[in-house]
């Protein structure tokens, strides 16, 4: 767990109800001002094919939104700093409009056969696409450029690992084709066995 994660979450709210339900809370000091990505944040990111970001409307209300894309599509530029594209969606723009006015988002990355959540706080610029064609090469992949509108860039304060208690695992229809591989060319070769004892 990084040090400034939890400086920025425990505020005395949380404090108040860790003392109700725990006779006691939490205390954090002397935390850096950004906890630097490291090797093992940088790989995970890099590796997921989708995440949810929140971020919080002018009228304080909280909205969640999901991303998805090819594996990859969040890009680690600096040791702060995460990047993706934005594709064409349903035109709502809500994220879009609420970083404009609150520049502040968690973003929640899962890997649901591992069970394992990687949280990231942060502070996000939204770009215009068409302004910065340099960045839509780095951010996306060729067969997808076209469909970039606009990309986020997110200076990342901190991060936290959370626990695999409650994450129930769940597979793509490829991952599972992936495992199910070997099964089945096992199969088709004992059918095969079986067939020719039978002609025998």
């Amino acid at each position: 767990m990084a040090a400034k994660f939890m400086q920025i979450v425990l505020t005395p709210a949380v404090q108040q109800a860790q003392d109700k339900y725990f006779g006691k809370h939490q205390v954090l000091e002397n935390a850096p001002e950004i906890d630097p990505l490291t090797p093992s944040e940088t790989y995970f990111i890099t590796s997921r094919d989708s995440f949810y970001i929140g971020s919080v409307s002018e009228t304080g209300w909280p909205y969640v939104q999901h991303r998805g894309g090819p594996p990859g599509l969040v890009k680690v530029l600096g040791p702060n700093l995460i990047g993706f594209a934005d594709f064409k969606g349903n035109r709502q723009l809500l994220s879009t409009g609420n970083l404009a006015i609150n520049d502040r988002v968690t973003l929640f990355m899962m890997d649901y056969p591992t069970r394992t959540r990687l949280k990231l706080l942060g502070h996000a610029r939204v770009l215009d696409a068409h302004e910065h064609p340099e960045l839509v090469d780095q951010l996306a992949p060729e067969p997808l450029r076209t469909k970039v509108e606009r990309l986020f860039l997110i200076q990342v304060i901190s991060y936290d690992w959370n626990c695999q208690q409650y994450i129930t695992p769940r597979f793509t229809a490829e991952e599972v084709e992936n495992y199910t591989a070997p099964l089945k060319a096992r199969i088709a070769e004992l059918e095969a066995q079986l067939a020719a004892a039978a002609e025998t």
